[in-house]
This record gives structure tokens, sequence and C-alpha cells, in this order.
């Protein structure tokens, strides 16, 4: 497989370009992401769902652009998908041979329940780790949904109900007097065993309605992906959009290039979450582009392997130092055989371990204030597989760096961090661990009992004796070289 590869997702709507670029074999991350509302379906759902010339034309003119992007970036491999307004046209195969003769890229039509697939392919793999749940993709021409059971994808569907197909049909003639009846007929296709509290919004629409509503609430951290909110908290929020005229759409803060069909993306997201009973919305950043490039790399299967996580693997490839594979062990074992003294519930280990994974990546940026540039890139690199407080968390006791107060560029996300006490004692761990694996290439044996820690073999390392000496202790006990 090439190390880079660009993703092109041909819709109704939009046209999205994503370059990735793989660190190892299952390690990777975006290298770049282009989007251009091209409107391809302008015109085709009026005229027997033919495409129009002129959005044949504009689209062409997008692909010739992004072929001149991805030469810049030097991909190796092409992945072009066409969904909804494509594989409905009767006329596709002429904007199809007018790409390939034009921009030499080859478009993919993909059936709706293959682009369902790819949508929880990405969220399966790419989202905290969840056990059930639904997708529901809108797009342009129509909505696609998955059926998540214990970590499989066990069904799925599409219905032909989009944004742009309700605004040409309702939204533009004002005349929504049928809407209802249409959408309903669709959404009754729907299994009932998709119903779910769960509900995943992956799309441009879904993603929209979640920025809105993190900017109701004021969420500290600007980050869509692995949002979640109570849908029924901000159900009647859904419904003044829908009500609303499109000139007064500006009231909400959502923004201006989705005024066009962010009413339709609503309406369909609304009446198929009542129908699927959701409780809880999780925002997925990752779609279909994440979804075909998953399923490049993974062959046959549709999961990563257990407990990997991309976006730390990534920063290991790129990131890693010489001589800091044994901080995970270390950070690990004292967490295990000091649990009488810190007392912190057994899922703080695993944030612990994957913290001291790539603590020390700081250092190729630079030596000085290096816990703070690793501490900026689990922020903003650990993308997938972790929810927002444990991506926080993993930040501030990177950051942190055995001390007891964190600086001011955690102030506005600290709400969303556990107590005091669970920050210092986490902190305090890594950064123990991270002194022991300094000063020898050797694993110290650990020994805990009757509050004092004795670290077997370390007798004569009086760097190490220093160093422990300045490390500030979360609670009272001895720790001794013997």
């Amino acid at each position: 497989m090439p190390k880079r590869v660009a993703v092109i997702d041909l819709g109704s709507n939009s046209m999205r370009l994503a370059i990735f670029e793989r660190t190892s074999r299952f390690g990777f991350y975006i290298l770049a992401e282009h989007k251009l509302k091209i409107r391809l379906a302008n015109g085709a759902y009026e005229n027997g769902g033919m495409l129009q010339m002129p959005a044949m034309q504009n689209a062409l003119e997008a692909f010739l652009e992004f072929k001149s992007l991805i030469k810049s970036y030097r991909a190796n491999r092409v992945l072009c998908v066409g969904t909804s307004a494509l594989r409905d046209a009767p006329n596709k195969n002429v904007f199809i041979n007018m790409v390939k003769k034009a921009a030499n890229i080859s478009i993919r039509v993909i059936d709706g329940t293959s682009e369902a697939n790819f949508g929880a392919i990405a969220a399966l793999n790419l989202l905290a780790n969840f056990t059930d749940a639904t997708t529901l993709d809108i797009g342009g021409g129509s909505s696609e949904l998955a059926c998540i059971k214990n970590k499989k994808i066990v069904d799925k569907i599409s219905l032909n109900i989009g944004t742009v197909r309700l605004k040409e049909l309702f939204f533009d003639k004002r005349d929504l007097s049928g809407l209802e009846d249409f959408v309903k007929e669709l959404i009754d296709k729907i299994p009932t065993d998709f119903k779910n509290e769960n509900l995943i919004a992956i799309g441009g629409s879904g993603r929209a309605l979640s920025n809105a509503i993190m900017n109701l609430q004021e969420y500290p951290l600007k980050i869509v992906h692995n949002f979640i909110y109570d849908y029924n908290t901000y159900r009647n929020f859904m419904s003044q959009i829908i009500r609303s005229k499109a000139i007064d759409l500006n009231r909400f803060p959502i923004k201006k290039d989705r005024y066009d069909t962010i009413r339709e993306g609503v309406f369909i997201f609304r009446q198929i979450a009542d129908f699927l009973g959701a409780k809880k919305i999780i925002t997925s950043g990752a779609g279909v582009r994440e979804g075909v490039f998953l399923s490049s790399i993974l062959g046959r299967g549709t999961r990563l392997p257990e407990n990997f996580n991309p976006s730390l693997k990534s920063l290991q490839d790129r990131f890693s130092v010489k001589n800091s594979n044994n901080i995970a062990k270390y950070a690990k074992n004292l967490f295990e055989i000091l649990s009488p003294l810190h007392k912190l519930d057994e899922k703080y280990k695993y944030l612990l371990t994957n913290a001291a994974k790539i603590c020390e990546i700081g250092l190729k940026v630079g030596f000085y204030a290096k816990h703070l540039h690793a501490s900026y890139l689990a922020l903003n690199a650990l993308n997938y597989g972790f929810k927002h407080d444990e991506k926080v968390l993993i930040a501030a006791i990177i950051a942190l760096h055995g001390k007891k107060e964190l600086g001011v560029e955690f102030n506005d996300i600290k709400k969303l961090l556990p107590g005091e006490k669970i920050v210092i004692w986490l902190s305090f761990l890594l950064e123990f661990a991270r002194i022991l694996n300094e000063n020898s290439d050797k694993i110290f044996a650990l020994n805990y009992n009757n509050f004092n820690l004795k670290i077997v073999g370390a007798k004569e390392n009086l760097n190490l004796k220093e160093s422990i000496k300045k490390l500030p202790k979360p609670a009272i006990f001895a720790i001794s070289l013997v």
C-alpha cells in the first residue's frame, strides 16, 4: 500500500478530498483536507435524476483542481467514490468518462449500502469505544444508516432522502404540505432492529448541528469528532432551525456555507432520530472518506486490531525517541503497586499508560519545554479513539510534568478534567516513570510495603536520587534506593 493515499468523495452537494499518510501498517494521519461545493445534483431531481451539463462542468473543474492538489502532495494512489447523485443518474457514464479523459481519475460508483458500510467502518474504528449504535449519514441525495451491535456492523440501509433532494422538491417551492408524508413513507422502511439510544451523526448536516450545539454550550474544546450531547435537550432547538426562514438563519450559530441546506438536513436528522428513539448523539468527524481509506488497508476486515489506536501509533512513529519504550511499563507498574495510596479507578491506568507512550515525543520539537510540546501534540493529534475528557487528561498530565499546577493554556478546558487529586496523582506517576526510564537502560524492580517504595538496584544511582528528591509527592510515603 502506498505511503500517501488521496480519497475523493463525490457527493450530491459537495466534493471532498482527503490526503492520508501512513506511518506504519495501520498508523496514519490526515495530511490535508479540501472541500468544494459543486452541487452535482443541481436540477437533477426535477429531471428524473439526469445530471445537468452546468453541474457536470462545475464538478469537472473541481476534479482538475483536486488533481493538481494530489500531485502537489505527491499522493501515490487515488481512490474516488461517487454516491447518490451519480448512482441515480441515467447519464452517469457521460460524466464518469469526462472525468477519466480530462483528469485521469476513475470514479467508483457505490450503492447506498456500501456508502453506509464505509461510514460505519469509520465510526467503528475511529470513535471512542462503544458497543451498540446506529450511524446516520445525511447527504445531498440520500441518507445512509448502519446498525452496529456488539461492535459488529449487522445491517445497512440507504434512503432516498437527502438535503438537496428535499430542497428542490419542497423547500425551494415553499410547498411543505407533503414533506412530512414523503419523508415518513421512506423512514418507515427502516427495520426496527436499527432502533437504538445511541445515534452516531456522520456527514456535514450532523456535524453542523453539533457545532451549533457546541456554541450554545460554550463547549471548551473546539473539536467536533467525539462530541456527545443529549438529543431531547436540543430537539426544540432543531425545530426552531427547521421552522426558520432562510433569511433568519443568521440567528443560529451555523456557518454561512450551510445555510442553503441546513433546514433540510436538520429536518431529516430529527425525523430519523425520533423514529430510532435516540437519546445520545455521538458526533463523528470521520465518514465515507475515512471508511474508504480504512477498507483499503484492512482488506476483507472491518476493524483495526483490538486496542490499536491509529493516532497514538502515528505519533509514536513520527516523534518517538530512543530509550522511551519502558516508560509505559514503569507507569503501569507504579499505578498498580501504589494503588493502596492513590485509590484511583482502574480506568485511569489505561490513560496513564497511553500518556506514557508519547510523553517524550516533544523532544523532537525541542528539549526546552518538551513536556509542553508533547502535551500540545497529544491534545491536537490524538484525533481518534479517545473521548474529549480522556484526551484532555492525557495532555494535562503530560503538561503538568510532575508539578501541582497547570499552565494558563489549560484554563479554558479545565472543566473537562476530573478532580485535582486524580490529575496530580497521574502526573506524578507519569513523571516518576519517565525519571526511572531516563536513569537506566535496565528495568528496576519496584517493591511497595508499609508506606515505603523501594527501587531495587538503584542504590548507587546519584542522578536518580537527585531527580526523585525534586519530584513533589502527592501523599506521604518514603522512596528508597536499594
